[in-house]
């Protein structure tokens, strides 16, 4: 049996006696034992002679009998005000395994330690924490709560946010339940947040989507979030795994999470009730209809959904309601509204072309600048032979051929974006055939004295791509340049390129080998090989 360390017991025996009787106890928090939403166990040490709680800890379900012990230890030495810190001339407990262990631990404190069958003080406590636990309401009705969680996971597997941005909104009529149409928004295009806002009515979506691009003040924001009127179903990390891993980014994409990772959370928010992680019975079904809907109309028409231009379209469903519902289904409209995402986007400024910008940003003649997004991180560098090996193994990987592993690793060109953007990308250059070759080429001003270094990236149709534009006089592109070849050179020409994830999280500008979603291996070919010249800029024409 474990026991104090000697100089632990003197301290504990220097605390003043005082004739109390404490009472001591470990219960489970839920009243049904053994339950799925079991919360642990509570520990709690009570002074029933001044009636007042001096220690109380929650701990976990299969926590030794240790644990019981150093709760008594901070009742005695730092007790819950107004208690005073002090040791008592006796103890009771009703569990006998507990009183044996206590005498063991306990004895040269000089504390009697008895068993009683009742502990009145505590027996009245857990009596009102128990009311607390049970009379607390669900986060979802008991009867719906399975059928919304499958309702969450097929919205999960069918991914909408793939194809539909949030300004493109789908109206779902169902005239049921004080419900006349909802106006459903889907989050996640963006990689970061991921869920469906099921908005009551389109006026109050507008409010909050000019609120927002009016200010960008967070307590402004917080409070134009709380005005919205929308039931919302968002999805998140499982809780009991988010500590596993304390190396992970602060922004990390549930995208690339197994389903068994991510957890739904249902809610309500409206201006005079703010923000509510629950759902009362019609709420549980209208949601419940809402996204069953939803998840017919998109697996209907993903095709269309998928188009650049977002289409015109509606459906009507009969959508079947639970066996407790004295109706057995309803009818259901669901439609797109082409016209109200272009009002959003007019708003958020997406139909405005900047001139400044056009004449701010340097175009070259027979190139094109659409791959590789405008904030993008970008760098040259070199991955390891060792990393080679896993990367290969763990990404989407284009081969080139059979490269000696001679010097410190591949040269690569480094790309980091959103996880959205980047598999825009790597899609794009699968379409293009692949990549064949990659090569920085001279740029010229004719207007003044500047000169660029181009980093382009060829793929196997023979389109080239601008990834980057570099001053050819930077001390630190000189340097990474003159690497590149040295490492070309010793590859035998060989190189890569990487498409990388987590542009908005902690591991911007190093990316980890978690956030590498593609490699695609190639050639470098000098600018004689490639063989188009200086190419000049031309501030009036776009990239062809």
């Amino acid at each position: 049996m474990t026991s104090f360390n000697r100089s632990t017991s003197r301290r504990l025996k220097k605390l003043p006696q005082i004739p109390s009787i404490w009472e001591g106890d470990r219960r489970p928090l839920s009243s049904h034992q053994k339950s799925e939403d079991d919360k642990g166990d509570c520990i709690l040490w009570v002074d029933g002679s001044q009636g007042i709680v001096r220690g109380m800890d929650v701990v976990a379900c299969d926590a030794g009998p240790e644990a019981i012990v150093r709760t008594l230890m901070r009742a005695m030495e730092n007790p819950h005000s107004p208690a005073k810190p002090s040791r008592p001339l006796r103890i009771v407990v009703r569990d006998r395994e507990i009183q044996f262990y206590l005498r063991g631990v306990l004895q040269d404190l000089e504390i009697a330690i008895d068993y009683t069958s009742e502990l009145p003080l505590i027996d009245e406590l857990f009596r009102g924490f128990s009311e607390i636990i049970d009379n607390q309401i669900p986060d979802l009705p008991p009867q719906y709560a399975e059928l919304l969680h499958s309702k969450a996971y097929a919205i999960w597997e069918a991914c909408p946010w793939d194809f539909l941005q949030e300004q493109q909104i789908i109206s779902i009529e169902i005239n049921q339940w004080d419900i006349g149409t909802l106006y459903a928004s889907v989050m996640g295009m963006l990689g970061m947040e991921y869920g469906i806002l099921l908005y009551r009515s389109s006026e109050s979506l507008k409010r909050f989507r000019a609120a927002v691009l009016k200010d960008d003040d967070t307590q402004n924001l917080e409070e134009a979030f709380l005005k919205q009127d929308c039931l919302f179903l968002t999805f998140e990390r499982n809780s009991d795994l988010e500590d596993e891993d304390d190396d992970d980014d602060e922004y990390e994409d549930l995208a690339e999470l197994p389903i068994s990772e991510i957890s739904p959370t249902f809610g309500n928010i409206h201006p005079l009730e703010g923000l509510r992680s629950v759902l009362y019975d019609e709420e549980a079904l209208v949601v419940h209809v809402a996204l069953e809907s939803l998840i017919k109309f998109v697996r209907d028409h993903r095709r269309q959904l998928s188009e650049e231009i977002f289409p015109s379209l509606s459906r009507r469903y009969r959508i079947a309601l639970p066996e407790s519902e004295e109706t057995k289904s309803i009818n259901v409209n669901v439609a797109t509204m082409p016209e109200l995402a272009a009002e959003l986007e007019e708003m958020a400024g997406f139909d405005t072309e900047d001139e400044e910008d056009i004449y701010d940003t340097p175009m070259f003649r027979s190139l094109r600048d659409d791959l590789i997004p405008d904030d993008s991180f970008l760098s040259l560098g070199v991955v390891s032979w060792e990393m080679l090996d896993y990367l290969q193994k763990g990404v989407k990987y284009q081969k080139a051929g059979d490269i000696k592993p001679v010097g410190d690793g591949l040269p690569v060109i480094l790309i980091q974006t959103s996880r959205p953007k980047a598999k825009t990308v790597i899609e794009s250059i699968e379409e293009a055939g692949g990549l064949k070759a990659i090569c920085f080429n001279p740029g010229a001003d004719p207007m003044g004295t500047e000169v660029y270094d181009l980093g382009l990236l060829q793929t196997k149709n023979g389109e080239l791509f601008l990834f980057g534009e570099f001053e050819d006089d930077d001390p630190t592109h000189v340097e990474a340049r003159r690497k590149w070849n040295q490492r070309c050179k010793n590859t035998q020409g060989y190189c890569g390129l990487i498409i990388a994830k987590g542009l908005t999280g902690t591991s911007r500008g190093n990316p980890q080998l978690r956030d590498m979603m593609a490699l695609f291996e190639g050639v470098s070919l000098s600018p004689q090989q490639l063989g188009i010249g200086t190419l000049q800029l031309m501030p009036e024409l776009q990239y062809e």
